[in-house]
């Protein structure tokens, strides 16, 4: 590494929108907990192109969240990956001004990545980071759905949209744990589904999808509405049990949880927490959760032999050819409604 500047995609603010320039910026300098990694694969994630599209960061950020790349340099006190390691990691792109990864270089904290094993691509193992520890926490943390891993689970779960990005990796996190899972998702992703080891498997668009769910699985307690828009809550949250239960959503707000039936708390799920810092988000603030980072570094402690196992199976990845120069076409990808059943990874 002779050189101290990288090339990566640089936010600006262009009259009433923003747009991401190639620019040369400072190669990010390590904290302490913290390795300095040469990007080879950065995953698009719908908060990469939220963030860009509502101007979440203004001048100067980078975005991107989801990585692979070669471990080039340690910081203090770094005891779990060498220099020369392959990972997958992840950062909350856009930050800290400057840090992300749509770059050549980017760090990340070494308890919240994973060395990837040999028979996973790199672009496949860019998919897992950022929907894999969402999932995780919505299932696990106390803060959300709290649910128990201790093999007693006869509850099943109810993940509403089982063949998203968030949904693929929580039907997978919870049958390891043996938790039954229920889920729903277009008929062409039925056989996905199956696969990763759902119990029952519905078409969200059928009229009676809550009725049958019901029918197959009385007594949910638990919802995981991985999609987050304006009726998916409210459905979901009709097929839980009389008795009431919990539902956890990835997209909090009053537009798309008020219809919530009266019986079911409604939570959410705020991945950041893997990181042990406050956060801050325009006006919004979540100090440091010293549980949610100990069990993400749980997770990423665990992924890499679930992998190897086969417990654990990544995203499909779909690479878009032309590097960061092909970022422009993969957020309009997302905007237009042309991303199903896999993920847009970029090889740098």
């Amino acid at each position: 590494m002779a050189s101290s500047t990288c090339k990566a995609l640089v936010t600006r603010i262009d009259g009433d929108k923003s747009i991401m320039d190639l620019k040369h910026i400072s190669i990010p300098i390590l904290g302490p907990h913290q390795v300095l990694v040469r990007v080879a694969s950065v995953a698009q994630n719908p908060t990469d192109v939220l963030s860009l599209d509502f101007n979440g960061f203004g001048n100067g950020a980078v975005l991107g969240c989801d990585f692979t790349g070669t471990v080039e340099k340690l910081g203090d006190n770094v005891t779990r990956v060498n220099v020369g390691d392959r990972i997958a990691g992840l950062i909350w792109g856009g930050e800290i001004p400057g840090l992300g990864a749509y770059s050549q270089y980017t760090v990340t904290d070494e308890k919240i990545c994973f060395k990837d094993p040999e028979q996973i691509s790199s672009a496949d193992a860019a998919t897992i980071p950022l929907a894999a520890a969402t999932a995780w926490l919505a299932l696990y943390s106390k803060t959300s759905l709290n649910i128990r891993r201790t093999g007693q689970n006869a509850t099943p779960l109810l993940v509403w949209g089982g063949s998203s990005n968030v949904g693929h990796y929580a039907i997978q996190l919870a049958h390891i744990y043996s938790i039954p899972v229920v889920t729903v998702c277009s008929p062409k992703h039925f056989d996905l589904c199956k696969k990763l080891g759902v119990t029952h498997v519905f078409d969200y668009h059928d009229a009676d999808v809550v009725q049958k769910i019901k029918s197959a699985a009385p007594g949910i307690q638990h919802v995981f509405d991985c999609i987050g828009n304006e009726n998916s809550s409210a459905t979901a949250s009709q097929a839980v049990s009389e008795k009431g239960g919990i539902l956890c959503t990835v997209r909090p707000g009053k537009v798309f949880t008020e219809p919530v039936e009266s019986r079911v708390k409604v939570t959410d799920v705020f991945v950041w927490n893997v990181f042990l810092k406050d956060h801050q988000y325009k006006e919004f603030k979540w100090p440091a959760a010293t549980a949610d980072h100990e069990l993400g570094r749980e997770l990423f402690e665990k992924i890499s032999g679930w992998l190897q196992d086969g417990s654990l199976r990544s995203n499909t990845s779909k690479v878009l050819l032309g590097g960061l120069g092909a970022v422009k076409e993969g957020f309009q990808m997302h905007r237009d409604g042309k991303i199903s059943g896999f993920k847009l990874v970029y090889e740098l």
